[in-house]
C-alpha cells in the first residue's frame, strides 16, 4: 500500500513539473531562459539549436584502443567469446604465462593451419602434458570439437 502511494505521489510530482520551453512552446519565442537563472542560452542562427547545451554534452572517446571496440562478428570473435565463457582464463592469459602458456606464445609456436587447428582442438578436449612444461592441461571432454576449433582459431590469430 505504501509503495503504491509513493509511486502515485512520484508520478504526480513528475506530471506537475514542466520546463520553460514547454510553457513557451508555440509562442514564436526564439530565446529561452533557464528556470533557475536569467541567463539566456546561445542559439545558432542557422539551425536554431542551443549551442550552449551542445557544448556541455559529454564527449565520447571512440579511440580504437578503448574497451568495447573489438569486432563483434565472425569466427574469431566466436572463439574469443567461447574462451571468455569457459575456464580457460584460470590458467591462460593472452600475453603472459600463467599456469599454461600465453595464447600469443601458442600462436607463435604453431602456424595457423587446418591440421594445427584440429590437433590443438583435440589437446583442449583431451588435455595434455609435456609440450609447455610439467603442469598438465586439464581435459575438457564436454567441449564440442567445433567449439574447440573456434577457440583454437582465435588463439592462432593472435600473432
Amino acid at each position: 500500500m505504501k509503495n503504491a502511494f509513493l509511486l502515485l505521489s512520484f508520478c504526480a510530482v513528475l506530471a506537475s513539473c514542466g520546463s520553460e520551453s514547454d510553457k513557451t512552446a508555440g509562442k514564436g519565442k526564439e530565446e529561452y531562459t533557464l528556470a533557475d537563472s536569467e541567463e539566456t542560452l546561445n542559439t545558432d542562427s542557422t539551425t536554431g539549436s542551443n549551442v550552449t547545451a551542445v557544448a556541455h554534452q559529454p564527449q565520447i572517446d571512440t579511440n580504437s584502443t578503448k574497451i568495447g571496440t573489438a569486432p563483434t562478428g565472425g569466427a574469431v570473435a566466436r572463439g574469443a567469446q567461447l574462451i571468455e565463457s569457459s575456464d580457460c582464463t584460470g590458467c591462460h592469459r593472452e600475453n603472459d604465462k600463467l599456469l599454461g602458456p600465453a595464447y600469443k606464445a601458442v600462436a607463435a609456436k604453431y602456424p595457423n593451419t587446418p591440421a594445427n587447428v584440429k590437433m590443438l582442438a583435440q589437446k583442449v578436449i583431451q588435455g595434455g602434458k609435456g609440450n609447455w612444461g610439467d603442469i598438465a592441461m586439464t581435459p575438457h571432454p564436454g567441449l564440442s570439437e567445433a567449439d574447440a576449433q573456434e577457440m583454437t582459431r582465435y588463439i592462432l590469430s593472435l600473432k
